[in-house]
C-alpha cells in the first residue's frame, strides 16, 4: 500500500475528481462518491477484498443511524406542513415583530421551524411564507430570503437532531445536551448577524429581476384556513429537542442506573425522541385537525420518496470517509496536524470546508471529515467534544457555490442571476461558516 506523505496526494486528487465530476460533469453525487471512493482504494493498494468491503461498512455504519432520524424528521416536517404549523409560527412572530423588522422575524421563524427538518425540506416550507411576506409589505425578497436561509443553515449544520450533527456527536463521544446548549450559545449570534444584519446590508446592492413568477405564483396560492395553535405548534416542534435535553442531563433529575434514569435516557436518544415527536404530532397536527388515519398515512408515506437521494448521498460519504480511514489516509491527516501543532478545532473545520467545497453537501462535509479528525480528539485529549462538533459544523457550511443544491434552490426561488446568488447566498455562508469556528474558539477560553 502507498505510505507516508503520498497518501494526501491521493487524497487531495481524490476531492478534485469529485469537485469536477460534479461540478463540471454534473454527475449524480451519490455515484461520484461511490466511483471516487472506490478508484481511491484501489490507487493506494488497498486489498482489492477489502475495498468493497470497506465501504460498504461504511455506508451501513452511516446509515444504521441517520436513515431513521432522516426519515422521522422528514414526516416531522410534513405534518407540520400539512397542518398549517408552519404558517402559524410565520403568523405570530410577525406580528410580535412587526412590519418594519420582518427580516428579524423570519429569521427567528427559519430556527424555529428548521430544527426538525432538512435545509431543503425548510426552504420549500418557508419559501411561500417569505414570498407573502416580501408581497405584502413590498420588501426586497432579499431582505426577507437570507435571514430565512440563514436560520436554516445554522440550525442544520450545528443544531442536533440534524443528521450530521448526530453523527459528529457520535464521532467525537459529545454530550448531545451540551451539544445543543453550545450550538445555541453559538447559533443565535451568528443567525443574526448573517441573516438579518447582512441582509439588510446585501439588500441594498441586490436586487431581483421583476416580476418573480415563482413569487407570484406561490404568494397567491395561499389560501384562508383554520391554523393550529401556537403553543402546540411550538411544543410538537421542539418535543424532540427538549427530550434530548432531558435524556442527557437525567443524572441530574433521578438516581443513576435507576428505572427512571434508564427511562429518560431511552427518551433522549434522538431516534426515540424523534419518533415520541412525531407520534406526538399525530395527534396535536393530524386528528387534532380533522386528518383521519388514512390522511395522515398518505402524508408519511409521500414524503419519503424525496429524501431517497439525500440519504444515499449521506451515506456515500460515509463510505468514503471509511475508505479515508482503512486506507490509512485520515492518520496521515492525523499525524500531519499533530507535527504542525493545528488545533484540532481549527483541523476540524479546516477539513470540513474542504469537502464541503468539493461535494458541495454540509453533510456529507461534516460527516466524513469527523470520521477522519475523530481521532485527534482522543489522541490531544483536551479539547472539548462538544465543540468539535460545532467546529466541524462551522466548516461544513463554508462558500456554497455551484454544486451545491442550495445554492440553486436560492437562485431560483428569490430570482437571482448567478453573481447575485455569489454575491448574497455564498457570502451568507461563509459568514455562517466563519464567524461560528471564532464563536467556538471564544467558547473554548471560557468551558
Amino acid at each position: 500500500m502507498v505510505q507516508g506523505p503520498q497518501l494526501l496526494v491521493h487524497a487531495a486528487v481524490a476531492i478534485v475528481a469529485l469537485v469536477v465530476l460534479i461540478a463540471r460533469y454534473k454527475l449524480n453525487p451519490f455515484v461520484t462518491l461511490v466511483v471516487v471512493s472506490l478508484a481511491l482504494g484501489v490507487s493506494v493498494g488497498m486489498p482489492m477484498g477489502g475495498i468493497v468491503k470497506a465501504f460498504e461498512t461504511g455506508v451501513g455504519n452511516t446509515l444504521g443511524h441517520i436513515a431513521l432520524v432522516v426519515a422521522l424528521g422528514t414526516m416531522l416536517g410534513k405534518m407540520m406542513a400539512e397542518s398549517g404549523g408552519a404558517e402559524r409560527i410565520a403568523h405570530t412572530v410577525i406580528a410580535a415583530f412587526g412590519e418594519r423588522r420582518v427580516h428579524w422575524a423570519m429569521a427567528v421563524i427559519a430556527f424555529i421551524v428548521g430544527i426538525p427538518v432538512f435545509f431543503e425540506v425548510g426552504f420549500v416550507l418557508l419559501v411561500p411564507i417569505a414570498f407573502t411576506v416580501a408581497k405584502r409589505t413590498g420588501t426586497n425578497m432579499v431582505l426577507v430570503g437570507i435571514p430565512m436561509v440563514a436560520g436554516l443553515s445554522v440550525v442544520h449544520g450545528l443544531v442536533p437532531p440534524h443528521p450530521a450533527a448526530l453523527v459528529a456527536v457520535t464521532a467525537y463521544n459529545a454530550d448531545i445536551g451540551r451539544t445543543i446548549a453550545y450550538a445555541l450559545i453559538v447559533g443565535v449570534p451568528t443567525a443574526a448577524v448573517a441573516g438579518p444584519l447582512f441582509g439588510k446590508l446585501v439588500s441594498r446592492y441586490v436586487v431581483p429581476a421583476e416580476p418573480n413568477p415563482l413569487m407570484e405564483e406561490m404568494a397567491e396560492q395561499g389560501k384562508p384556513r383554520e391554523l393550529p395553535g401556537f403553543g402546540i405548534t411550538l411544543f410538537t416542534i421542539l418535543l424532540p429537542v427538549a427530550l434530548m435535553l432531558l435524556g442527557s442531563w437525567a443524572d441530574v433529575f433521578t438516581p443513576p442506573k435507576s428505572l427512571a434514569n434508564d427511562l429518560l435516557r431511552l427518551a433522549g436518544n434522538s431516534v426515540v425522541a424523534l419518533l415520541i415527536a412525531l407520534l406526538v404530532s399525530f395527534w396535536t397536527l393530524g386528528r387534532a385537525r380533522g386528518f383521519d388515519r388514512n390522511t395522515i398515512l398518505k402524508f408519511t408515506n409521500e414524503c419519503l420518496g424525496p429524501i431517497a437521494a439525500v440519504t444515499l448521498v449521506v451515506g456515500a460519504g460515509g463510505g468514503f470517509g471509511r475508505i479515508l480511514m482503512d486506507s490509512g489516509i485520515s492518520n496521515a491527516v492525523v499525524g500531519l496536524a499533530m507535527g504542525a501543532h493545528v488545533s484540532p478545532l481549527l483541523l476540524g473545520w479546516l477539513v470540513a470546508a474542504l469537502i464541503r467545497v468539493a461535494t458541495g453537501s454540509a453533510t456529507v462535509a461534516m460527516t466524513t471529515a469527523c470520521g477522519i479528525v475523530a481521532p485527534i480528539v482522543a489522541t490531544a485529549g483536551n479539547v472539548s467534544p462538544e465543540l468539535m462538533v460545532l467546529a466541524t459544523g462551522a466548516g461544513s457550511l463554508i462558500l456554497s457555490h455551484v454544486n451545491d443544491g442550495g445554492f440553486w434552490l436560492v437562485q431560483e426561488y428569490f430570482g437571482l442571476t448567478v453573481p447575485q446568488t455569489f454575491r448574497t447566498w455564498t457570502v451568507c455562508e461563509t459568514i455562517i461558516s466563519v464567524m461560528a469556528l471564532v464563536l467556538t474558539f471564544g467558547l473554548a477560553a471560557v468551558v
